[in-house]
């Protein structure tokens, strides 16, 4: 095809799995809505990838997108998701957080502890391609949702367009405030269109709860707290999901899922949970020592620095949290972390002491 992209130089799991065949067979398709593969490999094309690190380089403009460009998606989404195969295989869900073990941390080396997920309407197109309207129905379904929790999950909503000054402060001195996305993954996938057009954050008064709306997704969720108590933690992200997901129902909606891809969301990568549990955490020695990546990698732990997806640590404090999000349960990935930092933290202490560590045996995949 004359329209092919120039791929030559990238480093994404689009790239990877793209070809002149399969670009052929897929480039006239497109979804109910009109999303387009163009669509989906924009911000792939854009953005070549770095030498080492490897971006996935598609988006879903909605829930249809995951079908009818299947062909594409399903080989992106085995290659970053480890192997797991879409099409002969099933996600599990499970929000049970009676289930978890020895999830409170030796607090002199957790700082904080976070879970966080994005969750779908169903109907609406997701960001890249929402409309105005899509968007602000989004909000309106949520924070009306929202409005009906109470106890400690009641709380307000910011809307981005009309914080004063004082409320932006105090949510940036927070660290729940986000503003419009610079990254070049973002802005080429068209998620930043209308900014800040209903976009908000919504958090419980005790500031433990919170959802961003129309951000990369229609809502992310995040459970969070300061100190190492994650069970805690877990226990009101789930209790908080399921409150959400119920008043939502009840106003008609729901949310986006199947049983091959789980939840579904803007980015490949966080289908299935979305989960991402962490833990900012201390490791002054361990993070000199050599075997610090390869134990990580065999506890299929993940580490960034305190900032975000991009920073590098400050002061020894790494943001470490699971590496895969499908095929395996939220109960199953929030126990892989507290186990993985649980090892962590003992290597630290074994180190401070003069002796030896070990690197464990890989976490098997599924």
């Amino acid at each position: 095809s004359a329209e092919y992209p120039d791929l030559r130089k990238h480093n994404n799991c689009m790239a990877s799995n793209l070809t002149p065949a399969l670009y052929a067979k897929l480039c006239d398709k497109a979804t109910p809505n009109g999303w387009t593969l163009d669509q989906c490999i924009q911000t792939g094309v854009d953005n070549p990838g770095h030498p080492f690190i490897k971006t996935v380089g598609i988006v879903a403009g909605d829930e249809e997108t995951y079908e009818v460009f299947a062909d594409l998606f399903d080989p992106v989404i085995q290659e970053r998701h480890n192997g797991y195969n879409p099409r002969t295989m099933k996600h599990v869900t499970d929000l049970d957080a009676s289930k978890i073990k020895f999830g409170h941390f030796d607090e002199r080396y957790v700082l904080s502890s976070r879970v966080r997920t994005g969750r779908s309407i169903r109907g609406l197109s997701l960001p890249p391609a929402c409309t105005r309207a899509e968007r602000r129905e989004v909000e309106k379904v949520t924070v009306d949702a929202l409005n009906g929790l109470t106890g400690d999950l009641a709380g307000r909503y910011y809307r981005l367009s009309e914080m004063t000054e004082k409320e932006q402060q105090q949510l940036i001195d927070d660290h729940f405030l986000f503003d419009k996305p610079v990254s070049p993954l973002l802005t080429a996938a068209g998620m930043t269109r209308d900014w800040p057009d209903a976009r908000g954050i919504w958090h419980n008064n005790e500031k433990t709860f919170l959802i961003w709306i129309n951000e990369e997704d229609h809502t992310r969720v995040i459970s969070m707290e300061k100190g190492g108590n994650m069970k805690r933690v877990f226990e009101r992200f789930c209790r908080g999901l399921k409150e959400v997901e119920r008043l939502i129902q009840e106003r008609g909606w729901e949310f986006m899922w199947n049983e091959r891809l789980g939840y579904i969301l803007t980015c490949p990568s966080n289908l299935g949970t979305g989960l991402r549990a962490g833990v900012h955490i201390k490791l002054p020695l361990l993070s000199k020592d050599s075997r610090f990546p390869k134990i990580l990698e065999n506890l299929r732990l993940q580490k960034r620095g305190t900032g975000g997806v991009d920073t590098a640590a400050t002061g020894n404090v790494f943001d470490i949290s699971n590496l895969d999000r499908l095929g395996k349960s939220e109960v199953e990935l929030v126990q892989l972390v507290i186990d993985g930092v649980n090892y962590l933290i003992d290597c630290e202490r074994r180190l401070g002491k003069g002796q030896d560590i070990r690197v464990p045996s890989a976490v098997p995949q599924f």
